[in-house]
């Protein structure tokens, strides 16, 4: 049988101690238990410096796996500015050698992009102000028409007026009056904002600046270019663009006043979203201006007409038209242009962008 043991508890509490070594001592029916602490106790009974070295140890840790996270953040980062200039056409970091015809067409599609995303913003601005969207649609269409003239000349054809725009399809409209405003004059070297001729009395020096210009401020952001340098040629065009674009009526309708006009006739350039917009945009167009009067022979620079018959070698469809399988059938014209086309001295052609509207023909 094993041996009868009985506890006494209170006694054992009363009697228990602890040794030096962290261990507990007790009596128990004359004889004593010596049972060592849990870690707990042991962690109870570190000196100072224990609790310091292991503070350090988790710290150190704690240093380590925030070295490694930002390591991995720079690698996609890396990654990711890698992709973006792969995507973009530039395979290389070096310094850009001379104007091509491929950069051209890369500089085409920021212009674009920048366009559409003013545009949007614009409309968004209108929307929150309560603008009649299709009504201000209509309107841009029928002042494009009026300024722009269609060429009729079959006159068994009867060129629709599109009084009515699909309230998605506003935006194409909106883009349209944009990309007219800040395009007019591209085919002069300094957009007539001066009576310059260098590009006739120096082409080949002129051609050599304008690609130093692209160069130097293509990977700088507008609004600190024109901080430094508010009154500097990209800077008067961005004012000309803007005051011709935004008429007064419109600002203070979206803003409440005319505040960034008047900053802009004062020679400044406002520091809000909706400028900031515009300036990457004005800034997009500035370059692809540079660069097109950098090279020899320059693109020819053209506009889709009202009526004209849709030519897919020279423009591209805005909306994606049902039953096609992605290519446009018969029956189709330009309703309105909303972005210019570009053929280039390689003969490769930048497509102009049109709305399409059905054909309509004249019953008389």
């Amino acid at each position: 049988m094993f041996p009868r043991m009985c506890f006494n508890f209170d006694r054992l509490l009363h009697r228990k101690k602890k040794d030096d070594r962290g261990a507990i001592t007790a009596k128990v029916d004359g004889r004593d238990l010596h049972c060592h602490s849990v870690i707990c106790n042991r962690n109870q009974r570190m000196s100072p410096d224990g609790f310091t070295l292991r503070a350090h140890k988790r710290d150190s840790s704690s240093r380590n796996e925030e070295i490694k996270e930002r390591k991995r953040e720079m690698a996609n980062k890396s990654r990711q500015a890698v992709s973006d200039l792969i995507h973009r056409g530039l395979r290389s970091c070096t310094p850009l050698a001379a104007p091509t015809p491929e950069l051209f067409e890369i500089c085409m599609e920021e212009v674009k992009s920048a366009s559409k995303s003013f545009t949007a913003h614009l409309l968004s601005l209108m929307r929150a102000a309560h603008w009649d969207i299709s009504a201000a649609a209509r309107s841009i269409i029928e002042h494009a028409s009026s300024s722009d003239p269609a060429d009729t000349s079959d006159h068994h054809l009867t060129i629709p007026h599109v009084p009515h725009v699909n309230p998605t399809h506003a935006k194409h409209a909106l883009e349209s009056y944009v990309t007219r405003k800040i395009f007019h004059g591209f085919e002069n070297e300094t957009f007539y904002i001066d009576g310059s001729l260098s590009s006739l009395l120096h082409p080949s020096e002129f051609r050599s600046d304008c690609f130093s210009q692209f160069r130097d401020m293509r990977h700088m952001d507008p609004a600190e270019v024109l901080g430094i340098l508010p009154s500097c040629h990209f800077g008067k065009f961005a004012a000309k663009k803007y005051l011709s674009m935004v008429h007064p009526k419109m600002e203070e309708s979206l803003f409440g006043s005319t505040e960034q006009r008047r900053q802009v006739m004062d020679g400044a350039h406002p520091r809000t979203g909706f400028y900031g917009e515009y300036l990457r945009m004005a800034k997009a167009v500035w370059l692809l201006h540079l660069l097109a009067f950098a090279m020899k022979p320059s693109p020819s620079h053209f506009e889709a007409s009202k009526g004209a018959e849709f030519h897919p070698e020279y423009m591209e469809s805005v909306v994606r038209l049902a039953g096609g399988g992605g290519r446009v059938q018969s029956g189709w014209v330009v309703g309105f242009s909303v972005g210019p086309g570009f053929k280039l001295g390689n003969g490769s052609v930048v497509r102009a962008r049109v709305y399409l509207v059905p054909r309509v023909r004249d019953l008389i």
